[in-house]
C-alpha cells in the first residue's frame, strides 16, 4: 500500500485527543494571537516540559518565537466555539473576546480546563512543522470541568458518570 498524504492525514485523524489554544502576545503589535492546536503534548516531568507543532506557514508562528513564551489553553468540553474561533479566521479570533493577561503577559481565555504558562526553550525543524518545546511555569486549573476531545474530523460527546 503506498503512502498519500491524505491516507497519512485519515489514519491520524482516528486517534483522538484533547483540543487546546495555544496564545501569545506579538511583541510587534502589541495584541494577541493565538491558534486551535490538537498536536500537543507532554514531553518531561523535570523538568516541566511540553510540546505543540504548528505548520511552517501558520500565523501565529513568527508571533510566538519573537515572544519566547507563550500559554497553552486546554479546552473543556463546553468550548467548542472557541476552538472553532481560533481554527477559524485571523481576523475574528479575538473580536469581541474576553481574556486575562497571565504573570507574564500571554493570554489566557476564560473557561479553559488548564492553563499552562511556558517559557519557549526551542524550536525544532519537523517536516513542514516545526515543534515548540516550552517550559511550564505556571499552572492554572478548572475544578469540574471535563476536556474537549476531538477525533475522526469532529467533536466527541461522553455521557456524565
Amino acid at each position: 500500500m503506498s503512502l498519500d498524504s491524505r491516507s497519512f492525514r485519515k489514519a491520524l485523524g482516528s486517534f483522538a485527543s484533547g483540543v487546546t489554544v495555544i496564545t501569545a502576545i506579538d511583541p510587534e503589535t502589541d495584541s494577541p494571537v493565538g491558534v486551535t492546536v490538537s498536536a500537543f503534548s507532554s514531553l518531561s516531568l523535570d523538568p516541566p516540559l511540553v510540546l505543540f507543532c504548528l505548520g511552517r506557514t501558520g500565523s501565529c508562528v513568527s508571533a510566538i518565537e519573537a515572544a519566547g513564551r507563550f500559554a497553552v489553553n486546554i479546552l473543556a468540553d463546553d468550548q467548542r466555539d472557541i476552538s472553532a474561533r481560533f481554527a477559524g479566521p485571523v481576523d475574528a479570533r479575538w473580536r469581541d473576546l474576553a481574556w486575562e493577561s497571565l504573570s507574564d503577559g500571554s493570554p489566557a481565555l476564560p473557561g479553559a480546563l488548564t492553563v499552562l504558562e511556558c517559557v519557549l526553550t526551542r524550536t525544532i525543524e519537523g517536516g513542514d512543522h516545526l515543534i515548540f518545546i516550552g517550559e511550564v511555569q505556571t499552572i492554572l486549573s478548572r475544578d469540574g470541568a471535563r476536556p474537549l476531545i476531538y477525533q475522526g474530523g469532529g467533536y466527541l460527546d461522553f455521557p456524565l458518570p
